[in-house]
């Protein structure tokens, strides 16, 4: 069986790469935030005694939050460009490069320590992963049934 991809899917390939890239920039926070916070391994997330004792505890359960929020977000960005990019390449990397946009906004806002920095980069980024199973949905339906 051969596997032809449409014109353009190098582009689908190219923006979920810059999240990998993301991602990595998102571990390479959580350690100095760490030992900033002087949060021991393996305790993932500071305790709520450590959180009022320490303004940095804060900060690291932000930046350790972002990076985990990502993490369980990436499965459904991963498979909503791929699905959509089969019929759709430009939309799709054009969408999945937003998302990774809105992770860095998100990013920089929430590792400020003030949670609420990261409501933009959030919202925008939710309106991109819903926009994303939409067409991954079409897609599929216009494939199967069409």
């Amino acid at each position: 069986m051969t596997l032809v991809l449409p014109d353009g899917y190098q582009y689908v390939a190219g923006s979920l790469l810059s999240a990998a890239w993301v991602i990595i920039w998102q571990i390479l926070r959580i350690n100095p935030a760490r030992k900033a916070a002087g949060i021991p391994y393996p305790q993932l997330y500071a305790e709520n005694t450590q959180l009022k004792d320490n303004p940095a505890a804060l900060r690291y359960n932000c930046v350790q939050r972002c990076h985990q929020n990502t993490l369980e977000s990436i499965p459904l960005i991963l498979i909503s460009t791929l699905i959509t990019g089969l019929k759709y390449p430009y939309i799709a990397a054009t969408m999945s490069f937003f998302w990774v946009l809105t992770r860095v906004a998100f990013t920089i806002g929430y590792s400020s320590g003030v949670p609420n920095k990261r409501a933009a980069g959030a919202a925008s980024g939710s309106l991109v992963l819903m926009g994303l199973l939409v067409a991954a949905t079409v897609t599929i339906v216009q494939v199967c049934f069409f």
